[in-house]
């Protein structure tokens, strides 16, 4: 079992950054799957990106190239560094971890204004 808490970060420019943050309640070592997830109004969630225990990264076409998953297993922390934001990112964004059951965060909220 694991608590993830996120960072609170808000409102943004487009063409903008933010460095969202996703911290456990236990050792992330050995946990083989996090990442984020996003949702907008009236949307389904959708993968933003992923990480392994490895630290092998799978990312979602549309933040390609803009987007950056990490890990600091010291810190039992996950990071998303968001550069290029558009207002099409704005959105809910969750940080999971599969344990194998899937655990979540309580979400904090994106927006990018044009």
């Amino acid at each position: 079992q694991v608590q993830l808490v996120e960072s609170v970060v808000g409102l943004v420019q487009a063409g903008g950054s933010l460095r969202l943050s996703c911290e456990a309640s236990r050792t992330i070592f050995s946990i083989n799957a996090m990442g984020w997830y996003r949702q907008a109004p009236g949307k389904q969630r959708e993968l933003v990106a992923s990480i392994t225990s490895s630290g092998s990264t799978n990312y979602a076409d549309f933040v390609k190239w803009r987007f950056t998953i990490s890990r600091d297993n010291a810190k039992n922390t996950i990071y998303l560094q968001m550069n290029s934001l558009k207002p099409e990112d704005t959105a809910a964004y969750y940080c999971y971890a599969t344990l194998p059951w899937q655990y979540w965060g309580q979400g904090t909220q994106v927006t990018v204004a044009s």
